[in-house]
Parts: structure tokens; sequence; C-alpha cells
């Protein structure tokens, strides 16, 4: 009589990360005016000039120019010539970010897996080259006109990219402490949150770490909800907000209305001492949101033993929030364009993965204040 030996059960697989990704290799804004852009920048953020292309080495629709702080890269484009897409974008939305371009080892791949999954090609790949090496470079559409851009640049030893060349300045300030990009932040529409997660669990393998609803993030006259959407390794991370309904305008509303449409609201950049940083940045010009002095009443209470002096924090108008993990120091500046869109947050992370959830309120009175001055509430 044959005997069956049952065959032994299988620890359940792991699934394999099919868009590993090493971080944010660079951020790319069309303004109306890049030479003057990459001055404020430097001036106001400490920004450090890194590379050109434009008309010079032979790209005649576009001027950019690269600028870096450490492992921080943004690139500032602007269009030589009307009626193009450049031009078109920046007259619909002002400066504003169009690509959020993410490192990853090889750009074939992340277009391939991610098109098959459903993404919208915006580049298929792309060998760029010169006498420094090459570069590949794919690209899928996201929310409204944003895009991401995978940056394949292991056989890449220049500056930055091919048709690019060093800019070399004898205006470099010094730098502001501004590491690297924590997370992005984007607004979209009415009942589009949802549909947008599951584009980033679908098409990209992201997972969904935090959610936050109207009872989390309101005020007496205004609400929104969002999501925090995370890559396999935690390196990039992209909260969705969409508006909810409240008394009156929220400031997701007021950007979609002057940004006419969906977009990046906020980039948040990583320092590893908020104090010295902030300070810098108020010195050269940057202004932040003034936060109620009440806020300050209850910290110690709230957040318990940090580090810091509370002095300086208030002073500052620093946000302090606590969760299991630790602690984290944020603070906004005021949009840095005359369209209430586009604006930054300075973060420093003393352990704490989450986002400030007991920051909302105070920065959402905050808010308020500034689009009643401005007639937007």
């Amino acid at each position: 009589m044959q005997t069956t030996i049952a065959a032994p059960k299988k620890a359940p697989a792991v699934e394999a990360d099919f868009l590993p990704l090493q971080g944010t290799d660079y951020i790319e804004f069309y303004v109306g005016n890049a030479r003057q852009a990459a001055h404020f920048y430097k001036t106001a953020f400490g920004f450090q000039s890194l590379a050109y292309s434009g008309p010079e080495t032979g790209t005649k629709d576009r001027a950019s120019y690269a600028i870096c702080q450490n492992k921080l890269t943004f690139v500032l484009t602007t269009p030589i010539r009307p009626n193009n897409p450049i031009a078109d974008h920046i007259a619909k939305h002002g400066d504003g970010v169009k690509a959020i371009a993410l490192k990853v080892e090889d750009a074939t791949s992340a277009w391939n897996e991610t098109t098959k999954r459903g993404g919208k090609s915006f580049m298929k790949p792309t060998t760029l080259t010169d006498d420094d090496g090459e570069l590949v470079m794919s690209g899928i559409h996201t929310y409204g006109e944003v895009v991401h851009l995978f940056i394949e640049r292991e056989n890449y030893n220049g500056v930055f990219m091919p048709g690019f060349r060093k800019w070399e300045s004898v205006y470099n300030p010094p730098e502001a402490g501004l590491l690297y990009c924590d997370h992005c932040v984007g607004n979209v529409g009415w009942n589009q949150m949802n549909p947008w997660v599951k584009f980033y669990e679908d098409v990209m393998g992201f997972r969904n770490i935090l959610s936050f609803d109207d009872k989390d993030i309101s005020t007496e006259y205004s609400a929104l909800m969002s999501k925090v959407m995370s890559n396999g390794n935690g390196f990039v991370k992209f909260p969705i907000n969409e508006p909810a309904e409240g008394k009156k305008k929220s400031q997701v509303e007021e950007y979609l209305e002057f940004y006419n449409g969906e977009g990046v609201q906020h980039v948040a950049i990583a320092t590893k001492d908020i104090v010295k940083t902030v300070t810098d940045l108020q010195k050269r010009g940057v202004e932040f949101l003034n936060i109620p002095s009440t806020y300050y009443d209850t910290l110690p209470d709230r957040v318990g033993h940090i580090d810091e002096d509370f002095e300086p924090l208030k002073r500052l108008g620093i946000l302090v929030d606590r969760d299991d993990e630790g602690y984290l120091l944020q603070i906004f500046t005021k949009p840095v364009e005359d369209r209430p869109t586009l604006f930054f947050e300075i973060i420093q992370r003393k352990g704490a993965k989450s986002f400030g959830k007991g920051n909302f309120k105070a920065l959402f009175e905050a808010l308020e204040k500034e689009q009643e001055a401005r007639g937007n509430l």
C-alpha cells in the first residue's frame, strides 16, 4: 500500500517590494522666473548653486537651475518662450511643484511595474548620456499635473544629470541646516482622497500608515481629512488631504481655488536643530505662521519632558507633539508666493514617526487667521 507523506507547510511568503525606493532624488518647481527664484532659495533658505541647463547647454525651450543643501535638491525651471506646456502650467497654477523625483536602482523596472498596475505614463524609460556616464529616467502621472519621476543614476558621475553643467557662483550664502525631504503633502478635490490612496496602494505598492478625519483636523470654522501613504522602507511618505464640510472655506479649498486644481500643498524638510535653523531662516526673511500664544500654556502637560527649552520654542512659534516612539518639533512657513498655495514645513524628529496630530488645531487656527486677512475664509 502506497503511503503519501504530506509536505511541510511553507511559511507565508513575504511579498517583495516591486518598487524599491531609495528616497527623494529632487523636487522640480515650475516658476515664472527661475533665475530670481534660485536667488530667493539661496538667500532665504541657504541653498547652494549646483547645476544649470538652458540655451547655453543645448536646451532651447527652458532654463533650469539645480540648487542643493545636504541631501535636498530643488530644480527651478522656467520657460524661455510662451505657448509651451511649462508656460501654460505657470499661467494656470502659478509657481508650484511639477515633479517629485524618486531615486531607484532601475528606472525601467519602476516604469514597467507601475504602468502595468494602472499608472499613466509620463515618460517612457529614457537614457541620457554625456562624458560623465549615463542616467536613466522614467515617470508616471499622479494627482493634478504632478508627476513622479524615477531616477537611476548609479552609472552617472556628473554634477547633476546630462544636459546640465556645473553652476559656479560667487554668491553662496551659508546653509541653514536643511537636510532632506521628510515628506510631501498633496491637496486633492472633494471625495478624491480615497481614490488616490488606492492609486498609491495599487500602482506604487505604498501603504496607508496614518489616517485623520474631520474630527482630528478641524476648528470651529473649517476641516479637512488626510491619509498618509508610505513606501515599504518608509523613505518616501505622501500625506494626501481633501476638504471636509465646515462652516467656512478650509485651507484645502482655498488652495484648490487659487492653484486651479490639485497639487503639492507643502514640502516638509528635516533638520537636526530646529531652533537654530528657524532662527537663521527668520533672520534671512522667511516668514512663518503666527501660533496663538495660548498654545504654549498647556504644552508641558501635553508633551511631557523634551530636551529643548520651551521659551525659544514659544518665541519662534515652533510646535511640539508626541507619539508612542518619541516627539517631533515642527513649524510652517507662510506661502512663498502671492497665491496662497505652496508653503514649507521645517521638522525635527526626536523618535516620533507621526505628523503632529496634537498640533492640528493650533495650526488650523493660524492658517485661518491668514485666510481671513486675505478675505478667503
